[in-house]
């Protein structure tokens, strides 16, 4: 395993930069940064501080900087030592700012300006998280997405993922033995979507959240036989209703929203084309 120190400077909040090098180092195999995070960098006093931490803990610059002087600083330091100093929106801004024959008017976190896509996300999640585990099921024709699916099979964390996105999101537990809210059969807005899972995935989330509650494993919510009934059930149930049915055993969050959102196109198509 190698291990190296990595610092992320930006003069917003970081996610940006946090983002690209986590999908960079997923390229390489047996590597651990110890990670120093440096958000809203906007003055020569901060600079320095991290220029300092740099001093003491070499190792690795990602950054996003607007301000020509703070970004020469870290670039001059980073030169003095030997260390990559890497720019990670230089390249891709340069090259659209060729191709538009415009020129840039950059401000840090401007991407994050209150503008009408902001209030969209913060609306989309106080929806997401009202509309969680079966909450407000009676409520549910202005969703986007409606999930449902077995306990831990990712429904909530996808929720606030998509919601984040923009996409109003609710789930709905599928519990062996409840039926589910007689609501959903007569909405016409939301796509709705059944969540699976293989079972011995399964059983290995549910005992570590057990055992994260420091509770007994000794119940039907581990069992092996009890969980494949539940799988069967509600592949019976997405089937019935002909629901797109998305299989989550090897799949992270954002490449279940990714799907989901592919089908929610399609869905939205055939809406519009009957409407």
């Amino acid at each position: 395993m190698k291990i190296f120190n990595l610092h992320l400077v930006s003069d917003s909040t970081g996610e940006t930069v946090s983002s690209v090098a986590r999908a960079a180092l997923a390229h390489f195999d047996d590597v651990e940064p110890e990670e120093f995070s440096w958000t809203l960098v906007r003055t020569k006093t901060q600079m320095e501080r991290i220029i300092e931490a740099i001093r003491e803990n070499p190792g690795a610059v990602i950054y996003t900087l607007v301000d020509n002087q703070l970004r020469d600083m870290l670039k001059m330091e980073c030169a003095r030592r030997g260390l990559p100093c890497i720019a990670i929106l230089a390249t891709v801004v340069s090259e659209l700012s060729s191709f538009l024959g415009l020129e840039t008017h950059a401000s840090p976190g401007k991407q994050h300006e209150l503008n009408e896509e902001y209030f969209t996300r913060v609306d989309a999640i106080g929806y997401a998280l009202a509309h969680d585990d079966g909450q407000a099921h009676w409520d549910m024709e202005d969703a986007d997405i409606i999930l449902v699916g077995p306990s831990r099979t990712s429904k909530s964390p996808t929720c606030v993922y998509l919601a984040y996105k923009g996409y109003k999101a609710a789930n709905i537990p599928f519990v062996l033995g409840c039926p589910l809210p007689a609501s959903l059969e007569t909405l016409k807005k939301p796509m709705i979507i059944g969540l699976t899972i293989s079972t011995d995935r399964l059983q290995q989330i549910r005992k570590t959240r057990l055992q994260s509650l420091k509770q007994e494993d000794d119940t039907n919510y581990v069992d092996m036989e009890h969980m494949q009934q539940e799988i069967s059930e509600s592949r019976k149930l997405y089937n019935q209703h002909k629901w797109p049915v998305i299989d989550v055993t090897r799949r992270s969050v954002e490449e279940t929203a990714a799907t989901i959102l592919q089908y929610l196109k399609k869905h939205q198509e055939k809406v519009h084309a009957e409407v």
